[in-house]
């Protein structure tokens, strides 16, 4: 008996080393590089391969007559297939089922209503407009000409959710301090033309924007770049001049030109002049469906979504610009996340909807 059950070990041993778990990401069409979505969503796959163990590949989507060739190739050589971005949901659910024997790990993918998840799927999604609530409430914070901005790439459910969250942030600010900052909105109809965010960016400026959140993939970068270039005009430096440079500048003229990032921690991008990003936990995600994957016993196929409470959106740690934000400013934001997680403060979900969100009464602890 003994015998048998270490021929047993061996033999999967042996398996597991010739046949090593194979885990392929395929890109949706911003591709790695993005500083976003993508990128971080590799982040994950980069972990598992280091914690776990995998071989990992990816394969990049160039169009989006690229997703269905590309998840089925995937699938071919691979023992989980991760599909990023909610443009490959109808490809991903009619693909899934061709290959039983491999798991498929959606992110951002929600099925359309009457839409089966196939048993060997398991998808994340998350409440953007909890990140993006934070920062707004941020943005009405800081802002010095009570005038903040967003630019939306493409309108679908994961970009409107990130206004709605933002609008409520500054709605709230508005209310519990008795303020009227307004938000000038706009979207580009495309992910991939950052020179479009830039100039939307520099037109919402003028308009008297001094910060802009960005939900647009590779188009953000634009956004960034505009906030960069502005804010480094109005405090008469180089584009790349040191970050204290930067916050010395700031607390001279008591103002500046910000961006917000989102998905990722983009603060880095422009160190001083990002204020915040509205993240969303794509690596965590990501790692977590291929855990999933190589144990099936717990592997449970469905959607899943992750906001403030179950650790799946955030607000950067704001490594650049915390020392210019008030200290009560995050008391206050910490206290508003909280209610948030106790579902005492619930954030709309559609732009629309702001109008008519009522604000509870608040009241701070201190």
């Amino acid at each position: 008996m003994k015998k048998t059950l270490l021929v047993l070990i061996f033999a999967i041993f042996l398996v597991s080393f010739v046949f090593p778990f194979k885990v392929t990401m395929v890109t949706d069409v911003g591709g790695l590089g993005d500083k976003s979505f993508n990128d971080g969503t590799w982040q994950g796959v980069l972990r598992a391969k280091d914690e776990l163990g995998v071989e990992i590949d990816v394969i990049q989507s160039r169009e989006q007559t690229d997703y269905l060739p590309n998840l089925s190739n995937a699938a071919k050589n691979s023992n989980v297939v991760i599909a990023v971005g909610f443009m490959m949901t109808d490809v991903l659910f009619n693909v899934a089922p061709q290959f039983p024997d491999v798991y498929f790990v959606g992110i951002d993918i929600e099925p359309s209503p009457g839409q089966i998840v196939p048993p060997n799927v398991i998808s994340y999604v998350f409440k953007e407009h909890e990140s993006s609530f934070p920062a707004g409430y941020l943005a009405a914070m800081m802002t010095k000409t009570g005038k903040v901005g967003f630019i939306g790439g493409v309108a679908v459910p994961a970009v409107t959710k990130y206004e709605a969250g933002y609008r409520a942030g500054v709605k709230v600010y508005n209310v519990l301090h008795n303020t009227n900052v307004e938000v000038i909105s706009g979207y580009a109809n495309t992910f991939n033309d950052p020179a479009l965010g830039k100039s939307m960016t520099l037109t919402q400026m003028e308009r008297g924007a001094d910060i802009v959140f960005h939900a647009a993939g590779p188009t953000g970068n634009g956004v960034i770049s505009a906030a960069q270039e502005r804010g480094a005009s109005l405090y008469n430096l180089p584009i790349n001049a040191p970050l204290k440079d930067v916050i010395d500048k700031y607390y001279e003229l008591e103002r500046g030109h910000f961006a917000i990032g989102v998905d990722v921690d983009q603060d880095y991008m422009a160190p001083g002049y990002v204020l915040t990003s509205a993240m969303k936990r794509v690596d965590t995600a990501a790692f977590e469906g291929i855990q999933n994957a190589m144990s099936v016993r717990t592997f449970n196929s469905g959607v899943y979504s992750l906001g403030l409470k179950e650790g799946g959106v955030s607000i950067s740690p704001m490594k650049y610009t915390r020392s210019m934000v008030p200290t009560r400013f995050f008391v206050e934001i910490e206290y508003l996340t909280k209610l948030i997680k106790e579902g005492k403060l619930v954030i709309p979900t559609d732009p629309s909807k702001i109008g008519s969100f009522e604000v509870p009464e608040i009241v701070f602890p201190y």
